[in-house]
Protein backbone atom coordinates (compact mmCIF):
# COMPACT_ATOMS: atom_id res chain seq x y z
CA UNK A 1 0.00 0.00 0.00
CA UNK A 2 1.35 3.45 -1.00
CA UNK A 3 2.07 5.80 1.47
CA UNK A 4 1.00 9.32 2.52
CA UNK A 5 2.58 11.70 4.58
CA UNK A 6 1.61 14.29 6.76
CA UNK A 7 -1.12 14.85 9.22
CA UNK A 8 -3.50 12.88 8.14
CA UNK A 9 -5.85 12.66 11.35
CA UNK A 10 -9.56 13.06 10.58
CA UNK A 11 -9.25 11.39 6.99
CA UNK A 12 -11.91 9.28 6.02
CA UNK A 13 -10.71 6.15 4.38
CA UNK A 14 -12.99 7.46 1.24
CA UNK A 15 -10.31 10.31 1.58
CA UNK A 16 -7.27 7.82 1.77
CA UNK A 17 -7.97 5.72 -1.08
CA UNK A 18 -8.21 8.92 -3.68
CA UNK A 19 -4.70 10.42 -2.44
CA UNK A 20 -3.38 6.76 -2.72
CA UNK A 21 -4.65 6.58 -6.23
CA UNK A 22 -2.78 10.02 -7.19
CA UNK A 23 0.37 7.08 -7.43
CA UNK A 24 -0.92 5.67 -10.42
CA UNK A 25 -0.99 8.38 -12.36
CA UNK A 26 1.73 9.61 -14.90
CA UNK A 27 2.87 13.04 -16.30
CA UNK A 28 4.22 12.84 -19.93
CA UNK A 29 7.93 13.42 -19.22
CA UNK A 30 8.73 16.94 -20.99
CA UNK A 31 5.33 18.64 -18.65
CA UNK A 32 5.52 19.82 -15.45
CA UNK A 33 2.22 19.03 -14.96
CA UNK A 34 -1.25 18.55 -17.06
CA UNK A 35 -4.85 20.67 -16.51
CA UNK A 36 -6.16 16.67 -15.44
CA UNK A 37 -3.82 16.20 -12.75
CA UNK A 38 -3.69 19.76 -11.41
CA UNK A 39 -7.67 19.82 -11.33
CA UNK A 40 -7.60 16.40 -9.90
CA UNK A 41 -5.39 17.76 -6.81
CA UNK A 42 -6.73 20.21 -6.43
CA UNK A 43 -10.04 18.36 -6.12
CA UNK A 44 -8.71 16.18 -3.54
CA UNK A 45 -7.76 19.21 -1.48
CA UNK A 46 -10.61 20.76 -1.50
CA UNK A 47 -12.66 17.43 -0.01
CA UNK A 48 -9.59 17.15 3.35
CA UNK A 49 -9.66 21.39 3.35
CA UNK A 50 -6.06 20.63 3.97
CA UNK A 51 -2.66 21.78 1.56
CA UNK A 52 -1.84 18.33 -0.71
CA UNK A 53 1.23 18.10 -2.45
CA UNK A 54 2.47 15.63 -5.32
CA UNK A 55 6.43 14.74 -5.42
CA UNK A 56 6.68 13.94 -9.07
CA UNK A 57 10.45 12.52 -10.89
CA UNK A 58 11.60 13.14 -14.07
CA UNK A 59 10.46 9.90 -15.66
CA UNK A 60 6.83 11.51 -14.23
CA UNK A 61 6.40 9.18 -11.74
CA UNK A 62 4.29 10.27 -8.56
CA UNK A 63 6.30 9.01 -5.57
CA UNK A 64 5.17 11.06 -3.10
CA UNK A 65 2.16 12.42 -1.83
CA UNK A 66 1.55 14.13 1.55
CA UNK A 67 -1.27 16.17 3.28
CA UNK A 68 0.31 19.76 4.25
CA UNK A 69 2.35 22.23 2.83
CA UNK A 70 5.60 21.38 1.24
CA UNK A 71 7.49 22.39 4.31
CA UNK A 72 5.71 19.93 5.95
CA UNK A 73 5.97 17.24 3.42
CA UNK A 74 9.34 18.02 2.29
CA UNK A 75 11.40 14.67 1.78
CA UNK A 76 14.19 14.22 3.85
CA UNK A 77 17.90 14.75 1.99
CA UNK A 78 19.13 11.80 2.86
CA UNK A 79 15.96 10.23 0.67
CA UNK A 80 16.66 12.81 -2.13
CA UNK A 81 18.04 10.35 -5.79
CA UNK A 82 20.51 13.58 -6.76
CA UNK A 83 22.15 15.80 -3.82
CA UNK A 84 24.67 18.72 -4.45
CA UNK A 85 25.26 22.11 -5.44
CA UNK A 86 26.27 21.69 -9.33
CA UNK A 87 22.67 19.79 -9.81
CA UNK A 88 18.90 19.75 -8.77
CA UNK A 89 17.38 16.45 -7.06
CA UNK A 90 15.24 15.96 -10.36
CA UNK A 91 12.47 15.73 -8.70
CA UNK A 92 9.12 18.50 -8.85
CA UNK A 93 6.61 19.57 -6.22
CA UNK A 94 2.77 20.65 -6.97
CA UNK A 95 1.13 21.58 -4.48
CA UNK A 96 -1.98 22.90 -3.80
CA UNK A 97 -2.77 26.15 -1.30
CA UNK A 98 -6.05 27.50 0.22
CA UNK A 99 -5.00 31.06 -0.03
CA UNK A 100 -4.69 33.34 -3.50
CA UNK A 101 -1.09 34.22 -2.90
CA UNK A 102 1.84 33.36 -4.23
CA UNK A 103 4.55 30.83 -3.02
CA UNK A 104 5.23 31.71 0.47
CA UNK A 105 9.26 31.58 2.09
CA UNK A 106 8.55 28.61 3.52
CA UNK A 107 7.68 27.04 0.73
CA UNK A 108 10.17 28.16 -1.14
CA UNK A 109 12.88 27.38 1.00
CA UNK A 110 11.53 23.64 1.23
CA UNK A 111 11.93 23.96 -2.61
CA UNK A 112 15.91 25.28 -1.86
CA UNK A 113 15.93 22.34 0.85
CA UNK A 114 15.33 19.92 -1.88
CA UNK A 115 16.56 21.34 -4.67
CA UNK A 116 13.69 20.53 -6.72
CA UNK A 117 13.65 20.89 -10.26
CA UNK A 118 10.15 23.33 -9.96
CA UNK A 119 7.55 23.98 -7.61
CA UNK A 120 4.24 24.41 -8.76
CA UNK A 121 1.29 26.37 -6.29
CA UNK A 122 -1.90 25.76 -7.13
CA UNK A 123 -4.40 28.42 -5.43
CA UNK A 124 -7.84 26.86 -5.19
CA UNK A 125 -11.24 27.76 -3.72
CA UNK A 126 -13.95 25.95 -3.08
CA UNK A 127 -16.60 27.21 -5.64
CA UNK A 128 -16.16 25.32 -7.89
CA UNK A 129 -18.29 23.68 -10.59
CA UNK A 130 -19.66 20.08 -8.81
CA UNK A 131 -18.91 16.84 -10.25
CA UNK A 132 -21.17 14.47 -11.21
CA UNK A 133 -22.03 12.48 -8.11
CA UNK A 134 -21.89 15.40 -5.89
CA UNK A 135 -19.44 17.03 -3.96
CA UNK A 136 -17.07 20.30 -5.19
CA UNK A 137 -14.29 19.46 -7.14
CA UNK A 138 -12.07 22.70 -6.40
CA UNK A 139 -11.08 25.58 -8.48
CA UNK A 140 -7.67 26.41 -9.54
CA UNK A 141 -7.82 29.68 -9.25
CA UNK A 142 -4.17 30.44 -10.39
CA UNK A 143 -0.94 28.96 -10.67
CA UNK A 144 2.61 29.93 -9.70
CA UNK A 145 5.85 28.18 -11.23
CA UNK A 146 8.73 28.98 -8.90
CA UNK A 147 12.39 27.17 -9.27
CA UNK A 148 16.32 28.00 -8.32
CA UNK A 149 18.16 30.13 -10.17
CA UNK A 150 21.98 30.26 -9.84
CA UNK A 151 23.62 33.29 -7.89
CA UNK A 152 26.06 35.50 -9.04
CA UNK A 153 28.24 35.06 -6.39
CA UNK A 154 29.35 32.65 -3.29
CA UNK A 155 31.30 33.77 -0.80
CA UNK A 156 34.26 31.11 -0.23
CA UNK A 157 36.94 31.99 2.86
CA UNK A 158 39.90 29.39 2.00
CA UNK A 159 42.33 30.04 4.45
CA UNK A 160 41.59 31.30 8.12
CA UNK A 161 43.52 34.80 7.98
CA UNK A 162 40.58 35.61 5.93
CA UNK A 163 37.96 33.80 8.03
CA UNK A 164 35.89 36.42 10.22
CA UNK A 165 34.22 35.47 13.13
CA UNK A 166 31.64 37.98 13.44
CA UNK A 167 28.06 36.71 12.30
CA UNK A 168 28.39 37.34 8.47
CA UNK A 169 25.28 37.46 6.29
CA UNK A 170 23.89 34.29 5.64
CA UNK A 171 23.85 33.00 2.09
CA UNK A 172 20.59 32.77 0.49
CA UNK A 173 19.30 30.62 -2.35
CA UNK A 174 18.26 32.37 -5.21
CA UNK A 175 14.62 31.44 -7.00
CA UNK A 176 12.38 33.11 -9.53
CA UNK A 177 9.05 33.05 -9.20
CA UNK A 178 6.35 33.51 -12.39
CA UNK A 179 3.37 35.67 -12.77
CA UNK A 180 0.05 34.30 -11.73
CA UNK A 181 -0.72 31.61 -15.23
CA UNK A 182 -3.62 29.39 -15.91
CA UNK A 183 -3.47 25.92 -16.13
CA UNK A 184 -3.29 25.82 -19.82
CA UNK A 185 -0.26 28.18 -20.06
CA UNK A 186 1.20 25.95 -17.15
CA UNK A 187 0.87 22.83 -18.73
CA UNK A 188 2.72 24.26 -21.96
CA UNK A 189 5.71 24.78 -19.88
CA UNK A 190 8.65 22.76 -21.25
CA UNK A 191 9.99 20.58 -18.31
CA UNK A 192 13.25 19.54 -20.14
CA UNK A 193 14.16 22.94 -21.45
CA UNK A 194 13.92 24.33 -18.21
CA UNK A 195 15.94 21.60 -16.09
CA UNK A 196 18.70 21.07 -18.60
CA UNK A 197 19.32 25.32 -18.78
CA UNK A 198 19.53 25.68 -14.53
CA UNK A 199 21.74 23.03 -14.62
CA UNK A 200 24.04 24.14 -17.25
CA UNK A 201 23.78 27.54 -15.18
CA UNK A 202 24.14 25.48 -12.29
CA UNK A 203 27.48 23.72 -13.21
CA UNK A 204 29.43 26.32 -14.50
CA UNK A 205 28.74 28.13 -11.44
CA UNK A 206 30.00 25.63 -9.33
CA UNK A 207 33.24 25.00 -11.67
CA UNK A 208 33.53 28.69 -11.72
CA UNK A 209 34.93 28.75 -7.94
CA UNK A 210 37.85 26.55 -8.46
CA UNK A 211 38.55 24.86 -5.12
CA UNK A 212 40.11 21.76 -4.98
CA UNK A 213 38.09 18.78 -5.32
CA UNK A 214 40.68 17.29 -2.46
CA UNK A 215 39.14 19.61 -0.24
CA UNK A 216 36.41 19.43 2.00
CA UNK A 217 34.02 22.75 1.48
CA UNK A 218 33.04 23.20 5.68
CA UNK A 219 30.44 24.82 7.22
CA UNK A 220 31.54 25.74 11.00
CA UNK A 221 28.22 25.73 13.63
CA UNK A 222 29.00 27.54 17.01
CA UNK A 223 26.96 27.90 19.82
CA UNK A 224 27.43 30.10 22.21
CA UNK A 225 25.81 29.30 25.93
CA UNK A 226 25.37 30.88 29.19
CA UNK A 227 28.48 29.40 30.57
CA UNK A 228 30.91 31.09 27.42
CA UNK A 229 31.60 34.73 27.01
CA UNK A 230 31.40 36.32 24.11
CA UNK A 231 35.28 36.65 23.66
CA UNK A 232 36.17 33.00 24.64
CA UNK A 233 33.12 31.69 22.17
CA UNK A 234 35.01 34.07 19.39
CA UNK A 235 38.65 32.31 20.38
CA UNK A 236 36.99 29.16 20.15
CA UNK A 237 35.52 29.58 16.80
CA UNK A 238 38.67 30.75 15.14
CA UNK A 239 40.70 28.20 16.47
CA UNK A 240 38.18 25.87 15.21
CA UNK A 241 38.76 27.46 11.38
CA UNK A 242 42.13 27.22 12.13
CA UNK A 243 42.11 23.36 12.86
CA UNK A 244 39.58 22.87 9.60
CA UNK A 245 42.52 24.67 7.92
CA UNK A 246 45.37 22.18 9.21
CA UNK A 247 43.17 19.12 8.43
CA UNK A 248 42.49 20.57 4.90
CA UNK A 249 39.20 21.78 4.92
CA UNK A 250 37.84 24.93 3.13
CA UNK A 251 36.58 27.21 5.68
CA UNK A 252 33.13 28.81 3.87
CA UNK A 253 31.15 30.32 6.40
CA UNK A 254 30.49 30.42 9.88
CA UNK A 255 27.27 30.51 11.44
CA UNK A 256 26.55 31.07 15.03
CA UNK A 257 23.28 30.34 17.61
CA UNK A 258 22.81 31.92 20.91
CA UNK A 259 20.97 29.73 23.29
CA UNK A 260 20.55 29.18 27.14
CA UNK A 261 21.75 25.73 26.94
CA UNK A 262 21.99 22.89 24.29
CA UNK A 263 19.53 21.20 22.60
CA UNK A 264 19.07 17.80 23.45
CA UNK A 265 18.24 16.24 19.70
CA UNK A 266 20.10 19.03 17.62
CA UNK A 267 22.43 20.87 19.90
CA UNK A 268 21.07 24.36 18.03
CA UNK A 269 17.41 23.58 17.05
CA UNK A 270 15.13 22.79 14.63
CA UNK A 271 14.51 26.23 13.25
CA UNK A 272 18.79 26.63 12.99
CA UNK A 273 19.28 23.34 11.58
CA UNK A 274 16.72 24.55 8.92
CA UNK A 275 18.77 27.23 8.49
CA UNK A 276 22.31 25.07 8.15
CA UNK A 277 21.01 23.08 5.47
CA UNK A 278 19.53 26.16 3.79
CA UNK A 279 22.92 27.51 3.58
CA UNK A 280 25.01 24.61 2.93
CA UNK A 281 22.81 24.14 -0.19
CA UNK A 282 23.28 27.52 -1.26
CA UNK A 283 27.37 27.39 -0.67
CA UNK A 284 27.64 23.99 -2.02
CA UNK A 285 29.32 22.52 1.52
CA UNK A 286 30.28 19.13 2.02
CA UNK A 287 30.94 18.88 5.70
CA UNK A 288 29.60 20.94 8.57
CA UNK A 289 32.18 21.17 11.79
CA UNK A 290 30.41 22.02 15.38
CA UNK A 291 32.39 23.44 17.82
CA UNK A 292 31.98 21.22 20.86
CA UNK A 293 31.63 17.28 20.90
CA UNK A 294 28.45 15.79 19.56
CA UNK A 295 26.42 12.42 20.77
CA UNK A 296 25.70 10.27 18.02
CA UNK A 297 22.44 10.37 18.48
CA UNK A 298 23.10 14.44 18.00
CA UNK A 299 24.97 13.66 14.44
CA UNK A 300 22.60 11.14 13.02
CA UNK A 301 19.86 13.48 13.75
CA UNK A 302 21.87 16.30 12.17
CA UNK A 303 22.66 14.19 9.18
CA UNK A 304 19.85 13.12 8.63
CA UNK A 305 18.30 16.73 8.34
CA UNK A 306 21.24 18.33 6.54
CA UNK A 307 21.47 15.40 4.39
CA UNK A 308 25.41 16.12 4.65
CA UNK A 309 28.18 14.27 6.69
CA UNK A 310 28.53 16.18 10.16
CA UNK A 311 31.42 15.89 12.78
CA UNK A 312 32.50 17.30 16.02
CA UNK A 313 35.83 19.30 17.46
CA UNK A 314 36.83 16.30 18.05
CA UNK A 315 36.88 14.18 14.57
CA UNK A 316 38.50 17.44 13.00
CA UNK A 317 41.89 17.03 15.46
CA UNK A 318 41.60 13.08 15.36
CA UNK A 319 42.17 13.54 11.42
CA UNK A 320 45.01 16.17 12.33
CA UNK A 321 46.21 13.79 14.47
CA UNK A 322 46.11 10.94 11.84
CA UNK A 323 47.57 13.15 8.81
CA UNK A 324 50.79 14.23 11.45
CA UNK A 325 51.77 10.59 13.09
CA UNK A 326 55.09 9.44 11.06
CA UNK A 327 56.17 6.95 13.82
CA UNK A 328 54.75 3.96 14.85
CA UNK A 329 54.18 5.05 18.23
CA UNK A 330 52.58 8.05 16.55
CA UNK A 331 50.49 5.83 14.40
CA UNK A 332 49.34 3.53 17.35
CA UNK A 333 48.46 5.90 19.18
CA UNK A 334 46.37 8.10 16.99
CA UNK A 335 44.84 4.85 15.89
CA UNK A 336 43.66 4.12 19.40
CA UNK A 337 42.56 7.37 19.91
CA UNK A 338 40.01 7.38 16.92
CA UNK A 339 38.55 3.51 17.50
CA UNK A 340 37.81 4.51 21.15
CA UNK A 341 35.87 7.73 19.80
CA UNK A 342 34.04 5.48 17.06
CA UNK A 343 33.00 2.17 19.31
CA UNK A 344 29.78 4.50 21.02
CA UNK A 345 29.61 5.97 17.36
CA UNK A 346 28.39 2.95 15.37
CA UNK A 347 24.84 2.23 16.33
CA UNK A 348 22.25 3.66 13.90
CA UNK A 349 24.19 3.16 10.74
CA UNK A 350 20.90 2.26 8.89
CA UNK A 351 20.74 -0.74 6.54
CA UNK A 352 24.27 -1.59 6.52
CA UNK A 353 23.88 -3.08 10.50
CA UNK A 354 21.10 -5.80 9.23
CA UNK A 355 21.51 -8.92 11.05
CA UNK A 356 23.71 -11.55 8.81
CA UNK A 357 22.30 -14.42 7.22
CA UNK A 358 21.73 -18.34 7.94
CA UNK A 359 23.85 -21.42 7.85
CA UNK A 360 24.78 -24.16 10.05
CA UNK A 361 25.59 -22.77 13.84
CA UNK A 362 24.32 -19.66 13.52
CA UNK A 363 20.34 -20.01 13.45
CA UNK A 364 18.42 -18.23 16.07
CA UNK A 365 18.88 -14.71 17.29
CA UNK A 366 21.83 -14.08 15.18
CA UNK A 367 24.75 -11.35 15.35
CA UNK A 368 23.45 -7.94 14.09
CA UNK A 369 26.62 -6.29 12.07
CA UNK A 370 26.68 -3.73 14.77
CA UNK A 371 27.88 -6.25 17.07
CA UNK A 372 30.33 -7.82 15.24
CA UNK A 373 31.93 -4.80 14.76
CA UNK A 374 32.29 -3.56 18.23
CA UNK A 375 33.08 -6.48 18.83
CA UNK A 376 36.37 -6.53 15.90
CA UNK A 377 36.72 -2.32 17.34
CA UNK A 378 36.95 -3.83 20.80
CA UNK A 379 39.12 -6.52 20.26
CA UNK A 380 41.66 -3.90 18.25
CA UNK A 381 41.85 -1.67 21.47
CA UNK A 382 42.70 -4.24 23.39
CA UNK A 383 45.40 -5.26 21.27
CA UNK A 384 46.53 -1.69 20.83
CA UNK A 385 46.06 -0.91 24.85
CA UNK A 386 48.21 -3.86 25.15
CA UNK A 387 50.92 -2.07 22.39
CA UNK A 388 50.63 1.20 23.72
CA UNK A 389 51.35 -0.49 27.53
CA UNK A 390 54.92 -2.31 25.84
CA UNK A 391 55.23 1.21 24.30
CA UNK A 392 55.20 2.86 27.93
CA UNK A 393 57.52 0.23 29.18
CA UNK A 394 60.00 0.47 27.03
CA UNK A 395 60.02 4.62 27.15
CA UNK A 396 60.26 3.81 30.90
CA UNK A 397 63.40 2.00 30.69
CA UNK A 398 65.15 4.86 28.15
CA UNK A 399 64.46 7.14 30.96
CA UNK A 400 65.58 4.84 33.64
CA UNK A 401 69.22 4.51 31.33
CA UNK A 402 69.39 8.31 31.29
CA UNK A 403 68.33 8.75 34.74
CA UNK A 404 71.48 6.14 35.61
CA UNK A 405 73.61 8.55 33.90
CA UNK A 406 72.23 11.27 35.82
CA UNK A 407 71.09 13.95 33.10
CA UNK A 408 68.69 16.05 34.22
CA UNK A 409 65.67 15.88 32.03
CA UNK A 410 63.71 18.98 30.88
CA UNK A 411 59.90 18.60 28.79
CA UNK A 412 58.62 21.38 26.51
CA UNK A 413 55.24 22.05 26.86
CA UNK A 414 52.72 24.48 25.37
CA UNK A 415 49.65 25.16 23.67
CA UNK A 416 50.18 23.80 19.89
CA UNK A 417 51.85 26.35 17.42
CA UNK A 418 53.58 27.75 20.43
CA UNK A 419 56.87 27.57 19.13
CA UNK A 420 57.88 24.44 21.00
CA UNK A 421 59.66 22.48 17.88
CA UNK A 422 61.09 26.15 16.59
CA UNK A 423 62.64 26.35 20.08
CA UNK A 424 64.08 23.19 20.18
CA UNK A 425 65.42 24.11 16.89
CA UNK A 426 67.05 27.18 18.34
CA UNK A 427 68.45 25.67 21.34
CA UNK A 428 70.04 22.75 20.25
CA UNK A 429 70.28 22.62 16.23
CA UNK A 430 68.29 20.03 15.60
CA UNK A 431 66.33 19.94 12.59
CA UNK A 432 62.89 18.85 13.81
CA UNK A 433 59.73 19.67 11.46
CA UNK A 434 58.19 23.45 11.92
CA UNK A 435 55.59 24.85 10.91
CA UNK A 436 52.93 27.57 11.09
CA UNK A 437 50.02 25.07 11.62
CA UNK A 438 48.39 23.62 14.89
CA UNK A 439 50.49 20.18 15.97
CA UNK A 440 52.61 20.40 12.71
CA UNK A 441 54.94 18.23 15.70
CA UNK A 442 53.00 15.30 17.10
CA UNK A 443 56.30 12.40 18.27
CA UNK A 444 58.62 13.44 21.08
CA UNK A 445 62.18 14.73 20.15
CA UNK A 446 64.28 14.85 22.54
CA UNK A 447 68.33 16.54 21.72
CA UNK A 448 71.20 17.16 24.15
CA UNK A 449 71.59 20.68 24.95
CA UNK A 450 74.67 21.86 27.54
CA UNK A 451 73.96 24.76 29.42
CA UNK A 452 76.06 26.91 31.99
CA UNK A 453 75.85 25.68 35.77
CA UNK A 454 76.42 27.01 38.73
CA UNK A 455 78.15 30.46 39.72
CA UNK A 456 81.29 29.17 37.58
CA UNK A 457 79.41 28.84 34.76
CA UNK A 458 80.78 25.24 33.73
CA UNK A 459 78.99 23.30 31.39
CA UNK A 460 76.06 20.72 31.82
CA UNK A 461 74.75 18.54 29.87
CA UNK A 462 71.23 18.16 30.30
CA UNK A 463 68.04 16.28 27.71
CA UNK A 464 65.41 18.23 26.54
CA UNK A 465 62.22 16.24 24.93
CA UNK A 466 59.36 18.46 22.19
CA UNK A 467 56.02 16.66 22.90
CA UNK A 468 53.09 17.13 21.78
CA UNK A 469 51.12 20.24 21.64
CA UNK A 470 47.79 20.58 23.90
CA UNK A 471 44.71 22.68 22.58
CA UNK A 472 41.73 23.73 24.81
CA UNK A 473 39.40 20.93 26.10
CA UNK A 474 42.01 18.28 24.82
CA UNK A 475 39.89 14.94 23.92
CA UNK A 476 39.81 12.29 26.54
CA UNK A 477 40.43 9.37 24.04
CA UNK A 478 43.88 11.27 23.23
CA UNK A 479 44.49 12.09 26.38
CA UNK A 480 44.76 7.98 27.42
CA UNK A 481 45.94 7.32 23.97
CA UNK A 482 49.24 9.64 24.06
CA UNK A 483 49.24 8.42 27.31
CA UNK A 484 53.26 7.04 26.81
CA UNK A 485 53.71 10.57 25.09
CA UNK A 486 52.82 12.41 27.98
CA UNK A 487 54.59 10.67 30.21
CA UNK A 488 57.73 12.29 29.05
CA UNK A 489 55.80 15.52 30.67
CA UNK A 490 55.05 13.46 34.11
CA UNK A 491 58.75 12.16 33.87
CA UNK A 492 60.70 15.03 33.18
CA UNK A 493 62.44 16.72 36.08
CA UNK A 494 61.84 20.21 35.19
CA UNK A 495 59.44 21.85 32.47
CA UNK A 496 59.44 24.66 29.99
CA UNK A 497 55.91 26.23 29.80
CA UNK A 498 56.05 27.93 26.21
CA UNK A 499 53.23 30.63 25.34
CA UNK A 500 52.68 32.47 21.76
CA UNK A 501 52.48 36.03 23.45
CA UNK A 502 51.48 37.15 20.35
CA UNK A 503 47.88 34.85 20.12
CA UNK A 504 44.82 37.40 21.20
CA UNK A 505 43.94 34.68 23.59
CA UNK A 506 47.05 33.92 25.20
CA UNK A 507 46.04 33.95 29.33
CA UNK A 508 43.18 31.12 28.33
CA UNK A 509 46.62 29.35 26.73
CA UNK A 510 48.10 29.34 30.01
CA UNK A 511 45.01 27.88 31.80
CA UNK A 512 44.28 25.62 29.33
CA UNK A 513 47.79 24.41 29.15
CA UNK A 514 47.71 24.18 33.44
CA UNK A 515 44.65 22.37 33.60
CA UNK A 516 46.04 19.45 31.50
CA UNK A 517 48.78 19.21 33.44
CA UNK A 518 46.54 18.72 36.47
CA UNK A 519 44.95 16.19 35.06
CA UNK A 520 48.10 13.88 34.69
CA UNK A 521 48.22 10.71 36.92
CA UNK A 522 51.79 12.13 38.41
CA UNK A 523 52.38 15.69 39.13
CA UNK A 524 54.66 17.17 36.71
CA UNK A 525 57.80 18.88 38.30
CA UNK A 526 58.52 22.90 38.93
CA UNK A 527 58.31 24.75 35.46
CA UNK A 528 59.22 27.91 34.19
CA UNK A 529 56.64 29.89 32.36
CA UNK A 530 58.56 31.65 28.84
CA UNK A 531 56.99 34.13 26.92
CA UNK A 532 57.70 33.56 22.75
CA UNK A 533 56.89 35.55 19.75
CA UNK A 534 57.99 38.55 21.53
CA UNK A 535 58.40 40.24 18.38
CA UNK A 536 55.29 39.79 16.86
CA UNK A 537 53.24 41.19 20.21
CA UNK A 538 52.22 44.85 21.09
CA UNK A 539 53.94 46.45 24.15
CA UNK A 540 50.71 46.50 26.15
CA UNK A 541 50.15 42.53 26.15
CA UNK A 542 54.47 42.36 27.16
CA UNK A 543 53.54 44.95 29.89
CA UNK A 544 50.72 42.94 31.21
CA UNK A 545 52.43 40.03 30.65
CA UNK A 546 55.16 41.12 32.74
CA UNK A 547 52.84 42.14 35.24
CA UNK A 548 51.48 38.96 35.67
CA UNK A 549 54.41 36.85 34.96
CA UNK A 550 57.24 38.93 36.87
CA UNK A 551 59.37 35.37 37.14
CA UNK A 552 58.88 34.53 33.08
CA UNK A 553 61.37 34.80 30.21
CA UNK A 554 60.36 36.83 27.12
CA UNK A 555 62.03 35.11 24.16
CA UNK A 556 61.63 35.25 20.17
CA UNK A 557 62.57 31.59 19.18
CA UNK A 558 62.63 32.29 15.60
CA UNK A 559 64.52 35.25 15.43
CA UNK A 560 67.04 34.10 18.53
CA UNK A 561 66.50 36.63 20.82
CA UNK A 562 66.34 36.23 24.81
CA UNK A 563 67.83 32.54 24.67
CA UNK A 564 70.93 33.21 26.45
CA UNK A 565 68.99 34.55 29.10
CA UNK A 566 66.71 31.30 28.86
CA UNK A 567 69.56 29.52 29.06
CA UNK A 568 70.75 30.95 32.70
CA UNK A 569 67.26 30.79 33.95
CA UNK A 570 67.17 27.04 32.69
CA UNK A 571 70.15 26.01 34.58
CA UNK A 572 68.72 27.49 37.90
CA UNK A 573 65.48 25.85 37.53
CA UNK A 574 67.55 22.33 37.09
CA UNK A 575 69.44 23.17 39.94
CA UNK A 576 66.32 24.08 41.50
CA UNK A 577 64.61 20.74 40.62
CA UNK A 578 67.60 18.02 41.00
CA UNK A 579 67.86 19.34 44.71
CA UNK A 580 64.14 19.29 45.00
CA UNK A 581 63.80 15.37 43.71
Amino acid sequence: METIYGNLQGLKSSQLKQLQRLYHQRIPGDRITTPEFSQRLAAISTEVNQPVCAYINRRGQVIRVGVGTPRQTQIPPMELPRYGAERLSGIRCIATHLKPEPPNEAALTAMALQRLDALVVLNITGTGFTRRGGGATGYVKEAYLAHLIPQESRTLITSPAAFKVEQSKIQTPSWNISPPMGLDDLGDQDLVDLVENLEAEFQREFIAQEVDADHDRVLIVGLMTSETTPLQFQDTLLELARLVDTAGGDVLQTIQQKRSRVHPQTVVGEGKVQEIALTAQTLGVNLVVFDRDLSPSQVRNLELQIGIRVVDRTEVILDIFAQRAQSRAGKLQVELAQLEYMQPRLAGRGRTMSRLGGGIGTRGPGETKLETERRAIGQRISRLQKEVTQLQAHRSRLRQRRQHREIPSVALVGYTNAGKSTLLNALTNAEVYTADQLFATLDPTTRRLVIPYGETNEHQEILITDTVGFIHELPASLMDAFRATLEEVTEADALLHLVDLSHPAWLRHIRSVREILAQMPITPGPALVIFNKIDQANSETLALAREEFPLAVFISASQRLGLETLRHRLAQLIEYAVDSR
